[in-house]
């Protein structure tokens, strides 16, 4: 195997168009029978922390995270058309997931904040799931904090890919914390400023490639396969 591939979901694969909030609303509702005063704070968080805030922000005591993790499942189900509806497969991915899941030697999956229930709702809501080794990917239940989803990954990917323990890893993302992770775990990145955070912004965070977005295929091939081992 020659390269491992983690693709961020929201902002860098799809646009959700607002029905993760909404997920985080109702999840929260579920359990607590209350509304928020304000939106969760997502922005490259784990669901962990992102539920977690919204407890500690309300000033009330966080449930066990099976509860919550069921509670967030639900409300992912139950969203599915609406995301599908409103959402969009961000331009050029469709075709950028094809010719990587496709290349010899490469594993394509994702590395999110999503719980697994949610990260698939989001990628099969727009078919890009059979594009994706999602039974590699790493998911927001897996760690607190992203930088620790990568060593999840990678872990599979041995177990159930037979990958070498030193294979590279490239992630792809739209935050400074896609970086960080990146960084942190001494992966390489590749950032996209298709979501909230610029060129600019992501290249200050320490991403050495920032694209626009993912239109040029060619282009987006070439970069993964500097990464790639030989």
């Amino acid at each position: 195997m020659e390269l491992i591939v983690l693709w961020d979901i929201d902002h860098t694969l799809i646009e959700n168009s607002g029905v993760s909030k909404e997920i985080y609303a109702a999840a929260f509702a579920a359990l607590t029978g209350a509304g928020l005063a304000e939106p969760a704070r997502t922005e490259g968080r784990t669901d962990r922390l992102i539920m977690r805030d919204m407890f500690q922000r309300n000033g009330l005591s966080e449930p066990d995270w099976t509860v919550v993790e069921a509670a967030l499942a639900r409300a992912g189900e139950d969203r599915l058309h609406e995301l599908s509806r409103r959402g969009t497969a961000l331009p050029g991915v469709r075709d950028v997931l094809k010719e990587t899941s496709v290349r010899e030697g490469w594993v394509s999956s994702v590395l999110t904040g999503n719980i697994a229930a949610n990260a698939r709702v989001k990628v099969s809501a727009f078919g890009l799931d059979p594009l994706l080794d999602l039974s590699v990917g790493a998911y927001g239940a897996d760690s607190l904090q992203r930088s620790g989803l990568v060593a999840v990954a990678r872990e599979r990917a041995q177990r159930l890919r037979g990958a070498r323990s030193d294979v590279p890893v490239v992630l792809v993302g739209d935050t400074p914390r896609d970086v960080e992770a990146a960084l942190d775990s001494g992966s390489g990145i590749v950032a996209v400023a298709s979501g909230l955070h610029g060129v600019e912004e992501l290249a200050d965070a320490g991403a050495h490639v920032v694209l626009p977005d993912l239109t040029d295929t060619p282009r987006v091939i070439g970069i993964l396969e500097t990464f790639s081992a030989h």
